[in-house]
Order: C-alpha cells, then structure tokens, then sequence
C-alpha cells in the first residue's frame, strides 16, 4: 500500500531517532539487527536448532517453486524455460528440477546468474541481449519448436510476451 510509505500496517512506526519517524523496510524491517513486529511476522526457531545452520528463506523462493509446481506442473522429462534468475525465478527452476524437467532453460539479463542457477536445475542459459532475434525464437530453434512449460517471474510484460510464445503449440 503505497498510502503508507515505509510504515507497518497501522500506518506508524516503531522506531525514531532524536523524535524522528523512521520508516520500516518491507512493513517490517526484517534486515535490522532489532526490530519490532507484530506476533504474526514471527517464526520461532527450536532452540535445539544450530544456528549456523538455521535460515529463513524468502517468500520469493516459496513463490517460483509454487507457480512452478502447483501451476505449470511440468511433468517428468518435459523441457521448461524460467524467465528471470532473481529469487523467485530459482525457486521456479528448484520446482521444475523437482518435477524431473529434463532441460530448464534460464532467461535472465544478467549473464552472472546463470553459475548460481545451476545449482538449482537451470541447464542451459540465454541471455536476450547477446541474441540478434527475440528470445522466444532462440528458444524455440534450441529446442525444436519450443518449451513444453514456461514460468515468468520477472514482473515485465515484454517477458510475459516472450514466456507465453516460447511455449510450443
């Protein structure tokens, strides 16, 4: 809700200094050393638990591997393209790597995530940048005639575009 810029769902802050308002990052500054929040925004963690090993992961992950899973449910051997390498694109190649996609192809602007993507499925990489024609048809001449399954996360239309026609008939 942009009406509440940087403040939690009451629209004040729990924090100040010197008087001063200090607004809260992502409603509940979860990358401060202390913070405020309310009791629903808390996981408790076993304390038996060590916590070098402890981590809590972002909704972003949680989120690709669901569309991935729960929505384009690829199926064991079918080939599947991720648009966008950020947190929720990982988690949608993690989902499609569980299903047992046999090629996950990563779409991503950034050509340095395609080393940290394989740990998560991706097999091949395609940078829309380094190609002189549109990534749906690069897509679709390296797997003859397109993807079987294809999950965009990066929030662009031109990539919704591109992630729709890289799917084959």
């Amino acid at each position: 809700n942009t009406d509440r810029v940087g403040m939690i769902h009451d629209g004040e802050s729990r924090f100040s200094i010197k008087g001063k308002p200090i607004n809260h990052f992502l409603g509940t500054s979860t990358f401060s050393e202390y913070t405020v929040v309310h009791s629903g925004q808390v996981a408790k963690i076993n304390p038996e638990a060590p916590l070098d090993k402890v981590c809590i992961v972002s909704c972003g992950l949680s989120t690709g591997l669901g569309a991935t899973l729960n929505v384009a449910k690829p199926k064991k051997g079918q080939s599947v393209a991720v648009f966008g390498l950020g947190a929720v694109g990982l988690g949608a190649a993690e989902g499609a790597r569980i299903a047992g996609a046999s090629r996950i192809i990563g779409v991503d602007l950034n050509s340095n995530r395609f080393e940290q993507a394989k740990k998560f499925g991706v097999t091949e990489f395609v940078n829309p940048k380094e190609h002189d024609k549109p990534v749906q048809q690069v897509i679709a001449e390296m797997t003859n005639g397109g993807v079987d399954r294809s999950v965009e996360c990066t929030g662009s239309v031109q990539a919704m575009i591109q992630a729709f026609e890289c799917v084959h008939d």
